[in-house]
């Protein structure tokens, strides 16, 4: 990161991180392109001039709230690498750490979900997502070549489908119902043992 790129310092009773969380919200419920500067202000009570203490601009904020997502993908991705075991095993461990991020994530992974190409910010994100797309696939051949998940499916549908699950969570999930333990199980009951019992 260079210096123009780090997060400026801001006034005493503004931190960064009070304003990303109101940025992400906004973001969320209007949308990152029909959000303007005057919005993020008006709903932190404080001047847009303000706001520039912080971050230089609307963009800025985008990038570190989808950043907060993405890097947590990518760190459950490399425990779940570095776990060893068998690549179904492995897996399993990305799906339970994915759905733990996304709960305790929420608006930023929803956030991350929503981004369309639009801008470079959204674009190197997705190039990012697309990364991690690849990394969860590669997991699913390696299950396939040990024989652990059926060879009929192609590995990138596979983890596609997976993750589609685990996405379909911003829609209705909210933490203060369900614990993130709980819904991981389910997941992983559905996604590796599926829905009917056995006879």
């Amino acid at each position: 990161m260079t210096i123009s790129q780090r997060p400026r310092r801001g006034r005493p009773g503004y931190d960064l991180e009070s304003l990303l969380g109101v940025a992400v919200t906004v973001f969320n419920e209007r949308g990152y392109e029909a959000t303007t500067m005057e919005d993020l202000a008006r709903r932190l009570g404080i001047t847009k001039s303000a706001i520039y203490h912080h971050v230089s601009g609307k963009d800025q904020l985008l990038r570190l709230a989808i950043d907060r997502a993405l890097d947590g993908l990518f760190e459950v991705a490399a425990r779940a690498q570095a776990s060893g075991g068998p690549a179904i095993d492995r897996l399993e461990h990305l799906l339970r750490g994915s759905v733990a991020v996304l709960a305790d994530r929420l608006p930023f992974v929803t956030l991350l979900l929503r981004v369309r190409g639009n801008t470079e910010v959204e674009r190197n994100a997705l190039a990012r997502r697309r990364e991690f797309d690849h990394l969860v696939a590669d997991l699913v051949r390696q299950a396939e070549a040990d024989g652990d998940i059926r060879p009929d499916v192609d590995p990138a549908v596979i983890a596609r489908l997976l993750f589609g699950m685990v996405n379909s969570l911003i829609e209705w999930y909210r933490p203060q119902a369900e614990g993130s333990a709980d819904l991981a199980d389910a997941v992983c009951a559905i996604a590796f043992h599926g829905l009917r019992t056995s006879r």
